[in-house]
């Protein structure tokens, strides 16, 4: 896919827009900024790396952009500002409803500003913000990418579907893996707008992971299916492919807001057990057990645990217990190590406390240090 091509091209040494660092705010930037939204000629300030009272001048993702009020009843936008190198909150207080009308709830913009520590991260006030469409080469930069070698995962997840026996689910494996939109989709597409897996290739590796802790852990529990677990792990999501948009930031399709991931993988599920049941197959053709396809089905419905967290349905067979209960391990996990920064060395100009916010996700407060540390 496209967005396979620009997310895994090398872009060491690509800069997509202007930064103003070491230059200063000049009449003669300022007047290029204000005539041309898309500069592509100096560096570009990454998130991760902006320094107390740094211009941040360029194209970034734009994310849950909202028309707030002040105490004094002025308006301002909050939004989210993304790149390749992570988030920040952005803070628009001279914005207008004109402003606001312009730009899209999720996707992106031209942003001047200045980055400004706040509460132990960097955020970004912002003096403007227009909508702005950067270039495919750009997107590279603009949203961020599994660390992980996408490549090396999707092939583990194949190995460990290849290993099964049982003829029907080898026949619905197959039908799922001839689809080549649907599997170029699931290596590209997140797993999450922000929660979790919040990255190109990141429904890729939380699939990848929980399918490898699974076969690590099923020697465990002689008697869970391991064939319906780990096919399970590899259904339970899948159906975000439909439901999330990544080509223009992260957001939900249409198909998302009206029906969702768990219902679109239930539908997916079913037509590729239609395939099987092919005519046209001849000899090849099978039909996928009713008991099986129900208990596949069940674990969609029921992945999510309890109805507060969207489950359709409370787990009730051994192989649902077990990928729902894997399946929350892995998307907290990530979610907290992603606050505590582990996977990162801090950005000196934040002056961060041992303790982050509390992530109403998670429920509470995540340490930050490393217990070995200190």
């Amino acid at each position: 896919s496209s967005t396979r091509a620009w997310a895994t091209a090398a872009c060491a040494g690509r800069r997509g827009c202007t930064c103003w660092r070491r230059r200063g705010w000049t009449r003669r930037t300022r007047r290029r900024a204000e005539t041309d939204s898309n500069p592509n000629t100096e560096p570009r300030a990454f998130i991760k790396h902006l320094r107390n009272a740094e211009p941040v001048v360029g194209i970034f993702a734009l994310q849950n952009c909202q028309l707030g009020k002040t105490k004094a009843g002025k308006p301002f936008i909050k939004c989210v500002l993304g790149d390749k190198t992570g988030r920040a909150p952005g803070r628009m207080w001279s914005a207008t409803e004109q402003i606001f009308n312009r730009l899209p709830t999720d996707g992106f913009a031209y942003v001047e500003g200045v980055a400004q520590p706040y509460q132990g991260e960097m955020q970004i006030i912002i003096n403007r913000l227009d909508p702005a469409q950067p270039r495919s080469e750009e997107l590279a930069d603009l949203l961020p990418t599994t660390r992980r070698d996408r490549e090396q995962m999707y092939a583990a997840v194949s190995a460990m579907l290849a290993s099964f026996e049982n003829p029907a689910l080898c026949a619905l494996r197959d039908r799922f893996l001839e689809d080549a939109k649907l599997i170029g989709d699931f290596f590209d597409a997140p797993a999450a707008m922000s929660l979790h897996h919040a990255t190109l290739g990141g429904l890729l590796e939380h699939t990848w992971s929980l399918m490898s802790a699974a076969d690590a852990l099923l020697h465990l529990y002689p008697d869970v299916n391991r064939e319906v677990v780990l096919f399970g792990l590899f259904l339970h999501d899948l159906g975000k492919v439909e439901e999330l948009h990544w080509t223009t930031g992260f957001g939900y399709t249409e198909d998302g807001q009206l029906i969702g991931h768990i219902a679109r993988g239930l539908l997916i599920l079913q037509q590729k057990a239609d395939c099987c049941d092919d005519p046209d197959l001849g000899d090849q053709r099978l039909q996928i057990p009713p008991r099986l396809l129900r208990a596949l089905q069940h674990i969609i419905l029921s992945h999510h645990g309890v109805p507060e967290f969207g489950a359709l349905k409370i787990p009730a067979t051994p192989e649902a217990i077990f990928v729902s209960q894997l399946d929350n391990l892995d998307a907290k996990m990530n979610m907290a190590l992603d606050a505590a920064g582990r996977h990162e060395a801090p950005n000196p100009e934040v002056k961060q406390g041992d303790f982050t916010e509390k992530l109403w996700a998670l429920g509470t407060k995540i340490f930050r240090p490393d217990p070995m540390d200190g």
